[in-house]
């Protein structure tokens, strides 16, 4: 399998092979829906508290007399129909954490990277790189490479530059290939790679 290889002016300056023991397994929806939904739920913080009724604090004594006034019978204040009262069902800290194994992971993440190939969704660059952290110089690019909708641009390693021009850009990302999760790769319709960030992929996973 062959990818044309651009310039950041969106011309053509050559071809890549590519490995199809790497870029070209089969698509496997249900694994990559597995691994996507861990990796969202390995980002919750679980930190969330609310009190429930015998937490808050007060509301010891009844609030009115039983019978004769009217109103329905009310035994504290504290009571979860009653502003200020406990929360029914209260949240409470808990680890959202969920394992999957690296062989899943590998897995999900090169079938879910070889489809984006076979949908002509990958884009192949000699280079990437600014005289400046401008954003005005990003968009060039973008505008030149003709990419629409949410993008993401993966590098061989860690471009500052390309992440300060890049910040103000509203559906597009900058990230390091030794951190391309499998939910960066389905979350963005585009995905445009450097030459160096595909031989690094090879090379992990021979």
């Amino acid at each position: 399998m062959q990818l044309n290889v651009l310039d950041m002016n969106g011309k053509k300056v050559g071809t890549i092979e590519l490995n199809d023991a790497v870029f070209n397994k089969e698509y496997k929806e249900a694994l990559i829906h597995q691994v996507v939904v861990a990796q969202l739920a390995n980002l919750r913080q679980g930190t969330h508290s609310a009190l429930t009724r015998r937490e808050v604090r007060g509301g010891g004594i009844k609030p009115y007399r039983q019978k004769g006034t009217g109103r329905a019978r009310q035994g504290s204040t504290r009571a979860p129909q009653h502003v200020g009262g406990g929360v029914v069902f209260a949240k409470k800290p808990r680890d959202f954490s969920q394992k999957i194994s690296k062989t899943m992971r590998q897995s999900a993440f090169l079938s879910a990277i070889s489809e984006k190939i076979r949908q002509s969704e990958v884009t192949v660059l000699d280079k990437l790189a600014l005289k400046e952290a401008k954003t005005k110089l990003f968009q060039n690019v973008i505008d030149a490479l003709k990419l629409k909708g949410k993008t993401i641009f993966v590098t061989d390693g860690y471009e500052e530059t390309l992440i300060r021009a890049i910040k103000n850009i509203p559906d597009a990302k900058v990230e390091e290939v030794r951190t391309l999760s499998v939910y960066d790769i389905v979350a963005n319709r585009n995905l445009v790679m450097t030459k160096s960030a595909i031989e690094k992929i090879e090379e992990a996973n021979k």
